[in-house]
């Protein structure tokens, strides 16, 4: 298994379970745009991970409406799982995504 510079898990490495760990964008609309109380829970209870989620990065829009994050985990299932426990606050929408690079390996040729 490769580790990045910080110690964990590449995407497209094996996980915990032998599946292959995929990278998600993971687009939250902030409800009401409301990022305070995001922030207060986040801050009174943390991310809310499941076990085999990785948090890797985010970026906030300028107007305070929307977090851009990308996950990493070999189950979608724990995506879902930590999504259920902030839905009352954000709208979410999930793209699996991979580096360009490897969309230029997968298709050869072809680019």
């Amino acid at each position: 298994m490769r580790l990045d510079g910080n110690a964990r898990p590449c995407h497209g490495d094996l996980g915990e379970h032998g599946n292959i760990l995929m990278l998600f964008m993971v687009i939250e609309t902030f409800r009401n745009h409301d990022g305070k109380a995001i922030y207060d829970r986040l801050r009174d209870k943390g991310r809310q991970m499941p076990e085999g989620l990785t948090f890797v990065s985010s970026w906030v829009s300028a107007d305070l409406g929307r977090c851009f994050q990308i996950m990493e985990t070999d189950d979608v299932t724990r995506l879902q799982r930590w999504i259920s426990e902030w839905t009352d606050l954000m709208a979410f929408e999930v793209v699996p995504i991979v580096q360009s690079k490897q969309t230029a390996v997968a298709l050869g040729a072809a680019v």
